[in-house]
């Protein structure tokens, strides 16, 4: 089976060896090196080469480096051209650990008292127990349901809305747009997780923050372009808002002039929520690999007709 990495080199490389030694019948070629291009089966990519099927006319695979693959348009790629997103254990754990340390630190009031730190100024607020305060998670897919878990253990009252009906031990569900404002104005503490869609572009608005509890915080772990930027420092001048956690952004990285850079009420991370971890992710694309081999379906397989 003849793969092409066309991402990270350093992780190529170490991909590139590792299945030298555990998979000697799958070879790995780093981009641009590509080999013999008609014999390419599979191709494990951030950004696909503009012309994919040009390039490697027989592919059969497409794989994502990442936990999404809103990444690719979809509609230039080859309409039977199976789309893989990376599901593997060092990604999710990753999610859940950002997770928590935002719901925790604005649960705690953090931000209120990092700003206190800086102004020199002593002074303790209450506190709610986990149990009083609510957490909706936006997205109850591979990492939300883990996200959901560690939040659960904790103790948080928790919920999570979804497109389609979901079921999960101790959140309470919501799904779909008739039930989305009756998930939100229980929601003290919003985190999304959403994949990018036409539905959920720029999803993340005035409308939608004006429909949670005066005062309720802001996780944004989802995909950049779903963040209306003016919106949330109005929701946060306001107080509709106190305080937001903001892993993406559009564009990446933001300008030097973007507030949100300086926002006292905003920490910004670039990115680095859910991370692919080199070891355990190419042990997931092995086992695809073997998976596609033997005939048996895909893990993180996207659905074409809802984007994810």
């Amino acid at each position: 089976m003849q793969l092409v990495y066309k991402s990270e080199p350093e992780r190529g490389r170490l991909w590139q060896r590792w299945l030298a030694q555990h998979a000697p019948d799958i070879t790995l070629h780093i981009w641009p090196e590509i080999g013999e291009p008609d014999q390419v089966d599979a191709l494990i990519a951030w950004q696909p080469p503009d012309d994919i099927a040009a390039c490697f006319p027989n592919l059969k695979l497409l794989f994502s480096v990442g936990a999404g693959a809103d990444q690719f348009d979809l509609t230039i790629l080859p309409p039977d051209l199976p789309v893989i997103r990376m599901i593997e254990p060092g990604l999710t754990q990753g999610m859940v650990e950002y997770v928590t340390f935002s719901v925790l630190g604005l649960h705690r009031d953090m931000p209120r008292y990092l700003q206190q730190q800086r102004q020199q100024q002593w002074q303790a607020h209450s506190a709610l127990p986990a149990a009083q305060r609510r957490v909706g998670v936006m997205g109850m897919g591979e990492l939300g349901q883990a996200a959901l878990r560690q939040l659960v253990a904790l103790g948080f009252d928790c919920a999570g809305w979804s497109r389609t009906p979901r079921q999960y031990s101790g959140v309470r569900c919501w799904h779909g747009d008739d039930q989305l404002a009756e998930f939100l104005a229980h929601s003290d503490i919003l985190v999304c997780l959403l994949p990018l869609t036409a539905t959920t572009h720029g999803l993340l608005n005035s409308a939608l923050f004006n429909q949670l509890p005066h005062g309720a915080a802001l996780v944004q772990a989802g995909r950049g372009p779903q963040l209306n930027h003016d919106d949330l420092l109005l929701a946060l001048e306001s107080g509709q808002l106190r305080a937001a956690v903001i892993d993406v952004t559009d564009p990446e990285p933001l300008p030097p002039s973007h507030p949100f850079w300086r926002h006292p009420a905003i920490w910004l991370t670039p990115h680095i929520a859910s991370q692919t971890q080199n070891e355990s992710a190419i042990v997931a694309l092995l086992d695809n690999l073997r998976r596609y081999q033997r005939g048996e379906p895909l893990h993180g397989l996207i659905d074409r007709s809802r984007g994810y």
